[in-house]
């Protein structure tokens, strides 16, 4: 099979317009199934009387996924010899604690009252 540079790109132009237009029936099928897609989730929608809130949706014109609220931080038990504060939740323990537990003291010595 001796072929030569120029019929090796030739196929490969061939090639690439071949898969340029698979590309583009992929795509107007993809709009054709998502059209229907749409249809059958309004009637359900209307159905069921589902609201963008049941669904967990914004009513922002962006139709992005609403965030999370921030989770709310824990209130301090515990103050430091400094001033700095620690709730005593899960994690590492701050350096303060660490070093006074270490130095023999007691949590209950730290405790916020």
């Amino acid at each position: 099979m001796a072929s030569t540079l120029a019929d090796i790109n030739s196929q490969i132009k061939k090639n690439e317009e071949h898969i340029a237009q698979l590309r583009a029936q992929a795509e107007e099928l993809r709009n054709h199934e998502r059209a229907g897609v749409i249809d059958e989730l309004r009637q359900k929608i209307a159905e069921y009387g589902l609201t963008a809130s049941d669904l967990k949706l914004t009513t922002r014109a962006t139709g992005k996924r609403s965030v999370a609220a921030a989770p709310v931080k824990a209130a301090a038990k515990y103050r430091g010899p400094t001033g700095e504060t620690w709730s005593g939740g899960r994690g590492r323990k701050p350096r303060w604690v660490t070093e006074a537990l270490a130095a023999g003291k007691s949590l209950s010595d730290y405790e916020i009252k």
